[in-house]
């Protein structure tokens, strides 16, 4: 009994040695890298998975961007409609897809003029000099 025991408990140092030994190698990589100190040498041959896995993350620059913010959804500029616009129909919603753009452009204009805090009809044209 004492001898299985005896064997267990020299695989599970030897076992627990390798992964030390593994994880302080990857840890001086992984500092190596990050304060720009030459890259480690390994032996020849293809790197394990888990090897590039570790490299690629060690690789990733200490500065992260933001991630993009979402643009707010257009709608359809026909007044009193409350759809989405969509690209293929013209940035107007599928119910309105068949209006002249003549008439999408003077609703457009009318927006405009509201947001900007004059009375809706036609806008002043800016005459070039």
């Amino acid at each position: 009994m004492s001898n299985i025991q005896s064997i267990v408990e020299d695989f599970a140092n030897q076992l627990t040695a390798l992964i030390e030994e593994q994880v302080m190698s990857r840890a001086r990589a992984a500092m190596s890298a990050a304060l720009g100190g030459p890259p480690v040498k390994r032996g020849p041959g293809r790197p394990p998975k888990a090897a590039k896995a570790f490299a690629a993350v060690a690789a990733v620059a200490p500065t992260r961007k933001k991630p993009r913010k979402k643009a707010p959804p257009q709608y359809c500029p026909v007044p009193g409609c409350k759809n989405k616009a969509a690209p293929i129909f013209g940035m107007v919603c599928s119910d309105h897809k068949d209006v002249p753009k003549a008439k999408i452009k003077e609703y457009r204009e009318a927006r405009r003029v509201q947001k900007a805090g004059q009375k809706p009809g036609k806008a002043k044209k800016s005459r070039k000099k």
